[in-house]
């Protein structure tokens, strides 16, 4: 849906009062960014006599940033979807009882889509900035800004599908579902922290 369409028109449907492409969407797309640096950094890399010791692990790298932007991708489209499910959900009809109890169910179902979708956006976002620590720790020198712009923008990524994740539990009434994954997203926020300033350190500007 959003995938092949340009980045001014991207922007001007993000700015249009059309729900989607909304928060979640835009985070996915901080971490296609993000992969994009990264991966111009590993190019930077490649083939230079003085990263030689770490070319393989730049080649590495360079391969999975190719296949995780991919994922992030198509995570735009996924996030998209998942809001409009739930707006879907909530257009059923309400006339009887019986319609009454599968709108409710269907409401849950799609909120716990629209929960997890964001929360796989930030947990692979989060990963992946294990991989940009290394670029910025052993890649070209010149571009280390570049590796950091790359982290933080993957931080950007984590913190803001968490929200999209949050305000999807708050009407969840599921005890049990929002009790686990408010806590894995403690974890992350704490996390994600404490890594990116571990990666904005590795470099003395």
């Amino acid at each position: 849906m959003f995938k092949d369409i340009t980045l001014k028109d991207f922007i001007d449907r993000t700015a249009s009062k059309d729900p989607v492409p909304g928060g979640g969407s835009v985070a996915a797309l901080c971490s296609v960014l993000s992969c994009s640096l990264t991966e111009m950094v590993t190019n930077l890399t490649i083939g230079k006599e003085k990263y030689k010791e770490h070319e393989a692990e730049m080649e590495d790298i360079k391969e999975k940033m190719s296949s995780l932007s991919d994922e992030f991708y198509d995570y735009i489209n996924k996030d998209a979807d998942a809001f409009s499910g739930v707006m879907k959900a909530f257009k059923l009809p309400k006339e009887t009882e019986e319609e009454k109890e599968l709108r409710k169910a269907k409401i849950q179902e799609s909120l716990k889509e629209a929960a997890i979708v964001p929360y796989e956006v930030a947990e692979m976002s989060f990963d992946m900035m294990k991989l940009i620590k290394l670029v910025v720790l052993h890649g070209n020198t010149n571009a280390v800004t570049d590796g950091m712009v790359a982290a933080m923008l993957s931080r950007t990524a984590v913190l803001s599908a968490i929200l999209n994740v949050k305000i999807n539990l708050n009407s969840i009434k599921d005890e049990t579902f929002v009790a686990n994954y408010r806590e894995k997203i403690e974890v992350l926020t704490r996390n994600v922290a404490i890594l990116e300033t571990e990666i904005l350190d590795c470099a003395q500007l």
